[in-house]
């Protein structure tokens, strides 16, 4: 028998002593032993079969056959021999106890595991047992066994864990410990220490063992006094026991000798005060011992503590931490929900719940409640007082009485009840509230109860402060109820108000400051907000923040809070955080003015009047609140002086006008306030500032003096003045000692005195009494440098007097500047330069941002003749607008642009360029003329200004008023010049018969008149009388180079009327003057390419760059010509090339940008892509070119076929969009918009998608129309071909979405309109040949249509488009050679037309034309000679890849096979910038030509440059290739 039938045998042994097949496992066993006898394996299964069987006979081996067993258990994982496992090892143990005691031991540590693992505690201890009983049989030492002891107690402690305990193992426990406590040795000892210590901890969790806990925790502390864990046991059983006699307080006090921070000691300590009413030692035991160790019954203490002394919400606190420590223990929830359902029929508890329902609000619930507990038990206490609680909720106060009564009367100890009768009578009205019977002696008696009901301290207190009138005893009660609850708010605040009242503020801030200590974020608002207040008032605005805002935390709706927050922040100067503040209150509290108000003011102090004046409006249209009246009318002053600095003439009157409306109001309210007066004298006096024809103002009646009925009156200057004047005197009356009045009633009677200069005496008369105001506020205020200097201006007819006056201010005031600035003047009116001028620099160096001694350095310069005179005048307008500043600084840039020598200088470049002069004079020279409208040299200067800056409308109005005001002085002179000026306005604005009738008004003497008649003349279409305008002028022309700039202006005439030899000649004769003029070559040789006489272009050419490098426009313009004579040269590819070579001339030149990308479309589409770039940079490099070179950016993407697909965001359409949004005049940006359109419609039927820009022709079309009627004249042509693009593209349109009905509708529309309209009648008949193709169901058409469409085609002889639409219709029909002859005749008129792309786009269809019968095989040479002869002539026009891939497919189909066709397509699938329309079609037949060759190399590289370059189509190609093959 081999291994493997001994394997199988015991296997199957196995298998049926797993089956209870005892008889069947002997016989395979003893098969297994006749082979091998001492297999253990057999003989321990016959062993157990044997036991099994009860057969002695064979169980000789047995206890071999359960070790084997045993092992066999072990070390199979099954678990029916798992659970058999410990009953072999316990009959090993037996048998090995007679035997083998050491084996015996071992298999008991087996059995420990097993039993510990399961927690088989009792088992457990049955074999500790038994081990022990073995080895006390044995000589051991005391030592073993106590440490067998102690490993048994640890064992066995952890069954003291368990719900379910068992007696007989806590027994064996028990005995174990108390084996272990006799052996050992010494006592006392650290040993017996430590068991005594586990032997108390698991007596304390045996609840039956009481007395011997008892006495093992007293053995223990006489032989260890300083061990406090036996006391804590003690105490923690007595705390659980609720036994608080001699012998547990005396456990307590020595707890807390020896441990003074015994948590537990504390505990006990409070449940103890707690049973003895004193509740404060209680909170305060019990909450220092929660904070050591949590308690369920220290919760539950400290809560009763609580509630007694009527701190209910650190009492739900403390319910709720005790309850969540029930949650975590079994026996607790077990408890809890036994008692839970006791609670519904406790009345105790049913009046508590009615309680809640009433402080919920839900006063029926409460009623219910109260009705049925009273009924069930009419007798209680608890029941009744509730019943009265409910009926003082309903307003019920005589129920509430008699119910409160009856408790009372139930219960005459509890306090509570008496307090709710006292509250009631305090609430029912003040005659119960003086009778003392009532709510003072309820009230007392409730006191004297119940001591720690704070409520009825607080309601005494009312009583004392509001009754009494003892503030002393209220303040008494407050702190008392203040004491007892320290939530309550309202004690707390009533006692810091009196305290504050009655001037205690100490008193109060230690009340308030113990709150806050205890306080946490978000609480304690009335007391945040009560010492904020104390701090606001005291003056330490930061403390009142701080408060403030932590008050906020507590209530952050609290609108008074905001607003006494916004007047700390005020005080402590933070306007922005006080706006906020003063916002928020106002959020909150939209009725409150006052923060609306000081929102207003707070934005006028920082300057924001326009702001403050919306606030203020927001008051006065409420109600008459003379502080919001009076700042806004402050802020419109303001504003009116501000408009005034700018020279706003006008809206500065209309504010002085609104502040004198306001102000008046503020007036009528409180006329006894000096300060209203004043503002409304001010008010009246800045009129003074203003132009006189716009210083007319509306006042009220009254306050003209005039009968209160009567309607508003308008004053003019001067009026006003006086009411101001009258204003001023009311202020005085009433505060006459102010000397700032005085100083503001002698201004007004200055301006006063300003105003009737030409009466001779009013005057003086106004001189006298402002000097007189004057003179009386300096000797008010000596020491104000400000009335020294009023007087002296007032006084400047006097000159010793005023030098005097000045120099005695300068001595009192050395750092002021106006009184050194007015000394200054005062020199350089005398002449005296150089003391003028030390004064000036003074004042400088005092105040660099004073204007007026700048001014007077100007002037200083300007008479010595420096080169800073501009300089400085500049600078003064700068600073700010000043009329003398801006005049002069005015006058030195137009003297400046006058002389044209000096445009090369630097002085000119820096003054006028850099500095940007001429738009800076315009806009200070337009702030003078606004306030200053009687001055005709400032506006001649305005609208000299104006013309340079092209500002066309107030050029004119400039100098129309010039001529005004001229005409009605004595200067002939200047009227002549200022005639001029208007005429030369006239013609720049278009009105030529206007400028016609003045410049007749002049002398005409001068050239300048004379040549602007002249254009007037020729614009308005009297040519004759031009040509005689300019041929007096050309004899009052004084050198060559006018008479040449005259000869040509003939030269132009004569043109003009057909005269083109006597134009050349006059432009000939301008050549041969000493001073030839470069424009006379221009029009020279624009002249020669209108005519196409190329060879008089290039001469003039020629000679025009003779005379050196042009600069600015003229280098464009010269570009432009030769471009232009390249063209008619027929030389189309120079053309780009000498566009690039000006723009790398002259880069930053954006009119060559723009050029070059208007010309590539053109002359070299391949590079379209260019030209939009080039666009694109003359976009950014100017505005003006950007416009124009936006749209030929569109043209070019339009020519690149870049849309929307290709790329989202640079692309035709939106270019096209944004050059009409920024030319919405031009139709050639609609247009190109259209053509965009169309572009992006074709490329979605393309991709197969729906397109998104449909139905827009006729819409574009229309805009197109009305754009092209309102272009100049000169333009009319363009854009009238421009029109009927348009219509074509509209038609074309059309026909792609398949709308040939509306298409056809639209050509007879305009038809009917213009029947001889030669371009529609084409679109028409492309109409109809599409309509028949479409509906005949085939291709073929009859002649007479063929014959139709050829003679639509020869009446549109110059439409390319239409010669290449009719080739391809006669392709469509079969007529190949019709067709080529269409395109031969294109081909020829595009060449006579000079249009190089037409022609190449010709001979490219031609080539295509004739390629279709040779790719089908066609015989001849015929075709393939036409092919090679519109490629060869294509190339030699232009690189054309389109005409290189014609060849390559000729080659290939000529000779499939041959290496000259796979170099041809080679060459157009791997070179760069080939189109890659053309790269696919090149690699498509590659492949073929490579697949017939079998070349799998070439074709692996063709694969993998498809793949590079995603040509999808092209493998899937290969693989269909593969396929066939």
């Amino acid at each position: 028998m081999s291994n493997k039938e001994v394997k199988a045998a015991l296997k199957s042994a196995r298998e049926a002593i797993k089956n209870k097949e005892f008889k069947e496992a002997l016989k395979h066993c003893k098969t297994v032993l006749k082979i091998e006898k001492n297999n253990y394996n057999a003989w321990v299964f016959i062993g157990l079969s044997a036991s099994e069987l009860d057969q002695p006979d064979q169980s000789q081996a047995q206890l071999l056959a359960w070790q084997g067993l045993a092992n066999l258990y072990d070390k199979t994982d099954q678990w029916d021999f798992k659970v058999e496992l410990p009953n072999v090892y316990q009959k090993l143990v037996e048998l090995y106890a007679s035997s083998d005691k050491n084996k015996c031991y071992e298999v008991i540590d087996k059995l420990t595991e097993i039993y510990e693992s399961d927690k088989e505690y009792l088992k457990l201890a049955r074999v500790w047992l038994q081990l022990i009983q073995l080895k006390e049989e044995e000589p051991v030492d005391k030592k073993e066994l106590v440490q067998l002891l102690q490993k048994m107690t640890q064992l066995l402690s952890d069954c003291l864990k368990e719900v379910e305990q068992d007696s007989e193992t806590q027994q064996h426990l028990i005995t174990a410990f108390e084996k272990a406590l006799v052996l050992i040795d010494p006592v006392p000892g650290e040993d017996h220490k430590k068991v005594s210590a586990d032997y108390v901890k698991c007596l304390s969790l045996l609840p039956q063992e009481e007395a011997r806990m008892t006495a093992a925790c007293q053995s223990m502390i006489s032989l260890y006094p300083n061990q406090s864990y036996p006391l804590e046991v003690l105490c923690h059983h007595y705390l659980k026991t609720g036994n608080f006699n001699e012998e547990a307080v005396s456990s307590f006090s020595r707890l807390m000798d020896l441990v003074p921070d015994s948590g537990l000691g504390h505990l006990c300590l409070g449940t103890k005060a707690l049973l003895e009413g004193r509740y404060k030692d209680a909170i305060d035991d019990l909450t220092q011992g929660l904070k050591k160790m949590s308690s369920t019954t220290g919760w539950y203490s400290l809560a009763e503590a609580q509630f007694k002394i009527y701190r209910y919400a650190d009492s739900a606190t403390s319910c709720s931490q005790g309850t969540f420590n029930c949650v975590h223990s079994r026996h607790h929830q077990y408890l809890i929900k036994k008692r839970i359902p006791e609670a519904e029929k406790d009345p105790v508890l049913l009046a508590l719940k009615g309680r809640a329902y009433l402080n919920k609000g839900q006063t029926d619930q409460a009623l219910k409640v109260s009705s049925e507990l009273v009924a069930s038990n009419p007798n209680l206490a608890q029941g009744l007082a509730l019943k009265g609680l409910v009926h003082f909720a309903k307003g019920e106060k005589q129920l509430a009485e008699q119910s409160f009564l009856k408790a009372a009367s139930q219960s005459p100890d509890c306090g509570e009840y008496f307090f709710l009768l006292g509250q009631l009578y305090w609430d029912m009205g003040e005659e119960t509230r003086k009778d003392r019977s009532k709510a003072h002696t309820h009230l007392l008696k409730a006191a004297k109860l119940d001591p720690h009901l704070g409520c009825v301290f607080r309601y005494l207190g009312h009583y004392y402060r509001d009754i009494a009138k003892d503030y002393g005893r209220a303040q008494g009660c407050y702190k008392k109820a203040f004491q007892l609850d320290s939530e309550d708010v309202e004690s707390g605040a009533a006692s810091v108000d009196l305290s504050m009242g009655q001037g205690d503020m100490d008193t109060a801030l230690a009340i308030l400051q113990s709150v806050l200590e205890k306080a946490t974020p978000g609480s304690a608002k009335w007391a945040w907000m009560r010492r904020g207040l104390y701090y606001l008032k005291v003056g330490e605005n930061q403390q009142a923040i701080a408060d403030l805002q932590a008050a906020l935390r507590a209530d952050p709706e609290d609108w008074v809070c905001w607003e006494c927050l916004g007047e700390a922040y005020l005080n402590r100067r933070s306007f922005t955080a006080a706006l906020k503040a003063f916002g928020k209150a106002h959020q909150l509290q939209p009725c409150s003015i006052y923060s609306v108000y000081q929102a207003a003011a707070i934005k006028q102090t920082l300057g924001k009047f326009k702001e403050a004046v919306a606030e203020y409006l927001l008051i006065t249209a409420k109600q008459d609140y003379v502080p919001a009246l009076k700042g806004l009318g402050e802020c419109q002053l303001s504003l009116a002086k501000s408009l005034m600095q700018d020279c706003r003439d006008g809206g500065a009157t209309d504010l002085i006008q609104q502040a004198i409306q306001n102000l008046f109001r503020a007036v009528q309210l409180r006329p006894d306030l000096s300060c209203l007066w004043k503002l409304l004298g001010d008010a009246c006096t800045a009129v003074s500032t203003v132009s006189p024809n716009r210083a007319t103002v509306i006042v009220p009646a009254l306050l003209a003096g005039l009968d209160a009925n009567t309607e508003n009156q308008m004053l003019n200057q001067a009026q006003t003045l006086k009411v101001g004047e009258r204003c001023y005197a009311h202020a005085l009356k009433l505060m006459p000692e102010v000397a700032s009045l005085w100083y503001d009633l002698g201004l007004n009677y200055y301006h006063q005195a300003s105003l009737t200069q030409n009466d001779q005496n009013s005057p003086a008369m106004d001189i006298e009494k402002a000097q007189q105001c004057l003179k009386k506020a300096i000797m008010m205020d000596s020491s104000n440098h400000s009335y020294w200097n009023a007087l002296g201006v007032v006084s400047m007819n006097k000159v010793l007097e005023n030098i005097l006056l000045f120099l005695f201010d300068s001595y009192i005031s050395l750092q002021n500047v106006v009184a050194w600035t007015n000394l200054g003047s005062l020199y350089l009116k005398k002449e005296n330069i150089e003391l003028a001028h030390e004064a000036f620099k003074i004042a400088q160096s005092l105040e660099p941002l004073y204007v007026n001694c700048w001014i007077g350095q100007a002037l200083i310069a300007e008479r010595v003749g420096s080169y800073d005179t501009m300089d400085l005048f500049r600078h003064t307008t700068e600073l700010s607008t000043h009329m003398e500043g801006v005049k002069g600084y005015a006058f030195w840039v137009c003297s400046t642009l006058l002389d044209k020598s000096n445009r090369d200088s630097e002085l000119y470049r820096y003054n006028i360029v850099q500095m940007n002069a001429i738009s800076a004079a315009q806009v200070a020279l337009s702030k003078y003329t606004e306030r200053i409208q009687s001055d005709p040299d400032a506006f001649i200067m305005l609208g000299y200004l104006n013309e340079h800056l092209q500002l066309k409308r107030q050029a004119l109005q400039a100098y129309q008023r010039a001529v005004e005001l001229l005409q009605s002085m004595s200067s002939s002179e200047e009227l002549a010049f200022s005639l001029g000026s208007y005429g030369r306005a006239l013609c720049t604005s278009g009105q030529w018969e206007e400028a016609v009738h003045v410049y007749n008004s002049t002398p005409l003497q001068e050239l300048s008149d004379l040549v602007g008649l002249a254009l007037a003349y020729c614009k308005a279409g009297l040519i004759s009388e031009s040509i005689s305008a300019y041929e007096r002028a050309l004899a009052v022309a004084s050198s060559e180079k006018e008479k040449a700039y005259v000869l040509t202006a003939l030269a132009l005439l004569q043109h003009q009327q057909g005269n083109l030899d006597s134009a050349k000649t006059l432009l000939f004769k301008c050549s041969m003057l000493k001073e030839p003029i470069s424009e006379s070559l221009v029009c020279l040789c624009a002249l020669g390419l209108a005519h196409r006489d190329a060879t008089l272009a290039a001469a003039a050419l020629t000679e025009l760059l003779k005379q050196g490098s042009a600069s600015g426009s003229a280098i464009e313009q010269r570009c432009l010509l030769t471009c232009t004579l390249l063209a008619v040269q027929g030389n189309f590819s120079a053309v780009p090339r000498e566009v690039s070579r000006a723009v790398h001339s002259n880069p930053g030149n954006a009119s060559l940008w723009a050029l070059l990308s208007r010309v590539v479309p053109q002359y070299y589409p391949r590079k379209a892509n260019g030209g939009a770039v080039a666009g694109h940079v003359a976009c950014l490099s100017s505005m003006t070119q950007g416009k124009r070179a936006l749209l030929y950016s569109g043209v070019n993407q339009l020519a690149s076929g870049r849309h929307s697909g290709e790329d989202s965001k640079k692309n035709a359409l939106k270019t096209m969009q944004r050059a009409v949004l920024l030319c919405p005049d031009d139709p050639a940006t609609w247009a190109g918009l259209m053509a965009a359109c169309y572009t992006e419609n074709t490329s979605c039927y393309l991709s197969g998608s729906a397109p998104r820009r449909q139905a827009l022709q006729q819409t574009l079309m229309s805009v197109v129309s009305e754009k092209v009627r309102s272009v100049d004249e000169i333009e009319r042509p363009l854009a009238q071909a421009l029109e009927g693009w348009v219509l074509q593209q509209a038609v074309t349109g059309l026909m792609l979405e398949g709308q040939l009905e509306q298409a056809e509708v639209l050509c007879t529309q305009v038809l009917n309109v213009s029947p001889e309209h030669a371009a529609v009648m084409l679109s028409l008949r492309q109409v109809q040949c599409q309509r028949l193709l479409m509906t005949d169901g085939g291709t073929v058409l009859p002649e007479p249509v063929l014959e139709q469409l050829s003679s639509a085609v020869m009446m549109n002889p110059t439409n390319l488009g239409a010669w290449h639409w009719l080739a391809e219709v006669y392709r469509s029909q079969g007529l190949l050679v019709q067709a080529v002859m269409a395109y031969r005749q294109s081909l020829q008129l595009a060449s006579q037309l000079g249009m190089h792309s037409c022609q190449v786009a010709s001979l490219l269809r031609l080539a295509l034309l004739a390629l279709g019968p040779c790719m089908v095989g066609v015989p001849g040479n015929d075709w393939k000679d036409l092919v090679l002869e519109a490629t060869t002539e294509v190339l030699k026009l232009d690189s054309s890849p389109v005409a290189l891939l014609f060849q390559a497919l000729l080659q290939f189909v000529t000779k499939m096979a041959a290496r000259e066709t796979r170099r041809l397509l080679e060459r157009l699938v791997y070179i760069q910038d080939i189109p890659a329309t053309v790269v696919q079609v090149a690699s498509w037949y590659l492949l073929r030509h490579l697949h017939a060759k079998n070349d799998e190399e070439l074709m692996k590289v063709l694969l993998q440059h498809a793949k590079m370059n995603r040509d999808e189509r092209l493998l899937e190609f290969h693989s269909v290739l593969n396929s066939s093959s």
